[in-house]
């Protein structure tokens, strides 16, 4: 049975009324197979697979293709006013074309995402979108990207220019705070931080967005000014959260904070004197579906800094 590993949310106290929490968390694990589980393929189903020996999903982003997609429909919408969490594990395997157009894992609109004048590679005809992308380009080098389009495809990404090692196993998380115009992330390797996308671009005149639909698409290149890609690997331990697992913090006291909780998850109080370690200032506690409140019981002497930690049990 495969292990999960989800250090997956900080967030600061701030002195934030917080309101009642209704959460829903979608946790894919593919333990199944999980075209059972309401999971569908749009496009070349070739080119994903259930590996029901190592059990994770098998991917094939091949932009020779046409627009494909392994994607679960939400049943809802998410728009910018909406906070969200998208988690997973990356592996890529080979990626033996590197044309400078992008892997993917994200949400997108499956009106929008199937309509036969979708182009991704033009970056003109592709709205609705936030997603993780991944290019690796043979001119201007790698790029780790946190990307949203809205509805009028206005983008916005948070990046780093990092490479992702082939065989490497990579924690992906991406946050959506609600009214944000940008994705934070954050990837990790073995538990510990390999990159955090601190830098961004953000359109003056992005709008909103309309998100029906988790996927892992391969984006044809069809049109798409030459670029191309193809690429193997896997998706693993996929998560989404909205509303976020923590979106406000009320200080109640020093060391004492108040938020709307979740009970899929379990959350840990967290103290620094220095904002870059942390270690637990109190027992972590389950989630109860309402207001939770933890109180440091092994704070730093000297002044400190609190975030609360959120991770599936």
């Amino acid at each position: 049975m495969k292990q999960t590993t989800a250090r997956l949310l900080t967030v600061l106290s701030a002195a934030l009324v917080a309101t009642q929490l209704h959460a829903a968390t979608l946790i894919t694990k593919f333990a199944t197979d999980p075209l059972t589980a309401g999971w569908q393929v749009y496009g070349d189903t070739n080119l994903f697979t259930w590996d029901s020996v190592n059990e994770n999903l098998a991917v094939t982003w091949d932009s020779s293709q046409t627009n494909s997609y392994f994607h679960y429909p939400l049943g809802t919408t998410l728009t910018r006013s909406n906070g969200f969490l998208l988690a997973f594990d990356l592996t890529i395997t080979n990626m033996p074309v590197i044309g400078g157009f992008p892997i993917a894992v994200g949400l997108l609109n499956i009106t929008n995402a199937t309509a036969t004048n979708f182009l991704r590679g033009t970056g003109a005809d592709s709205p609705n979108l936030a997603e993780f992308d991944y290019y690796l380009d043979p001119f201007f080098g790698p790029s780790i990207d946190g990307t949203i389009a809205d509805s009028a495809n206005q983008f916005t990404f948070a990046y780093g220019n990092d490479p992702l090692d082939f065989g490497t196993t990579y924690r992906v998380v991406l946050t959506h705070l609600p009214g944000a115009a940008l994705l934070t992330g954050q990837i990790l390797t073995n538990g510990q931080s390999y990159k955090r996308l601190l830098s961004s671009f953000a359109s003056t005149n992005f709008t909103d967005f309309q998100l029906n639909t988790l996927a892992v698409p391969s984006y044809s290149d069809v049109n798409g000014y030459g670029l191309s890609v193809l690429a193997h690997g896997t998706v693993d331990n996929l998560i989404l959260a909205s509303p976020l697992p923590v979106e406000t913090l009320t200080a109640l006291a020093p060391g004492e904070v108040s938020f709307a909780s979740d009970t899929n998850w379990v959350y840990t109080l967290e103290a620094s004197t220095n904002l870059l370690s942390w270690s637990a200032a109190a027992p972590t506690t389950p989630g109860n579906g309402t207001n939770l409140v933890l109180q440091a019981t092994n704070a730093p002497v000297d002044a400190a800094f609190f975030r609360v930690r959120a991770d599936l049990p």
